[in-house]
C-alpha cells in the first residue's frame, strides 16, 4: 500500500534525498537559532503552565499544514539534476529579496536582522513546491487556448506591476526598489514562455499566501502597511517564482554553451 501511494505521487530514490536534506536544514535552524525557539516558548509557557486552554490550542496547525505540503511536493518528482539548480537559485534569489525588503524597511523581522539568515533556507525549499505545484497546474490547463494564456498574462501581469509601483512607492528613492522595478518589467515584456510564466505566478502565489499568513499573523515579520498579509506580499511570491525560472533558464543556457565550447576546444 505504502509503495503503491509512493509511486502514485512520483516518488523516487532523489525524493528521499531531498526530504532529508529538508530535515536536516530544519534542524540546523533550530539547532543554531535555539535561543529563537526558548523565546517562542517562554511566551506560551504562563498559559501552558494555567492549564486553562486545551494543548491543542498550542500546535501551530497553519505551520504544520504547510510543513507536510512542502515536504510532499517537494518529493514528488523530485530529480537531483534538475532541482539543484532550482535549490542555488532559489537560494541567492531569497537572499537578494530578503535584503531588498529589510534594507528598504518595506518589511522587517523580529528579530530585527537585515535581512535574518535563519529565513534563507524557505526560499529554495519554497521554489521545490512551486516547480511541483506548477507541472500540476500545467497538466491540468494544458487544453487551454493559447489565446486565453495570452489574454490572462496580460491582464495578470500589468495588475501586479502598478500594484507593486503603489506598494514600493514610499522606498522609490532606494537603488534596490529601481532594480526591482526594473527586472520585473523587463521580465514582463519579455516573458519569453506567457504559458510557464502565468502557470509559475499563480502557483508562486498560491503558495505565497498561506506563508504571508503564517507569517504576519506570527508577527515573525511585519510589513510597513501592517496588514496581515498584504495583497502585494502575497501576489509578490509568485513574481518571485517566475524571477526564480527566468533566471534558472539564464544559467542553464550559460552552462550549455560553456560546455560546448569546453567540448569543442578540448576537440
Amino acid at each position: 500500500m505504502l509503495a503503491k501511494l509512493w509511486n502514485s505521487l512520483g516518488f523516487t530514490r532523489h525524493s528521499s534525498y531531498l526530504f532529508s536534506a529538508f530535515l536536516l536544514t530544519c534542524f540546523l535552524i533550530v539547532y543554531i537559532w535555539w535561543p529563537l525557539v526558548e523565546e517562542y516558548f517562554a511566551l506560551m509557557q504562563p498559559y501552558m503552565e494555567t492549564g486553562q486552554y486545551p494543548w491543542y490550542l498550542f500546535v501551530d496547525w497553519l505551520l504544520l499544514g504547510i510543513f507536510a505540503f512542502m515536504s510532499v511536493t517537494i518529493m514528488a518528482r523530485a530529480n537531483l539534476k534538475t532541482d539543484s539548480l532550482i535549490i542555488l537559485v532559489g537560494t541567492f534569489g531569497g537572499l537578494v529579496i530578503e535584503s531588498w525588503g529589510t534594507q528598504t524597511n518595506l518589511w522587517h523581522y523580529y528579530t530585527a536582522e537585515r535581512p535574518p539568515l535563519w529565513i534563507i533556507p524557505a526560499w529554495p525549499i519554497a521554489s521545490l513546491s512551486i516547480d511541483r505545484i506548477g507541472r500540476t497546474l500545467g497538466w491540468a490547463t494544458a487544453k487551454l487556448n493559447d489565446s486565453i494564456i495570452q489574454t490572462a498574462y496580460w491582464l495578470t501581469f500589468p495588475a501586479f506591476y502598478l500594484l507593486m509601483l503603489w506598494f514600493v512607492w514610499p522606498t522609490m528613492d532606494k537603488p534596490y526598489t529601481i532594480a526591482a522595478l526594473l527586472i520585473c518589467a523587463l521580465m514582463i515584456i519579455a516573458p519569453h514562455n506567457q504559458r510557464t510564466a502565468l502557470l509559475t505566478f499563480i502557483a508562486g502565489s498560491g503558495l505565497g499566501y498561506f506563508l504571508e499568513l503564517w507569517g504576519t499573523t506570527r508577527e515573525c515579520w511585519t510589513y510597513y502597511t501592517y496588514e496581515t498579509p498584504p495583497v502585494f506580499a502575497v501576489f509578490a511570491h509568485g513574481m518571485a517564482a517566475v524571477a526564480f525560472w527566468r533566471t534558472g533558464l539564464l544559467v542553464q543556457t550559460a552552462w550549455n554553451k560553456l560546455t560546448r565550447r569546453e567540448a569543442l576546444w578540448q576537440n
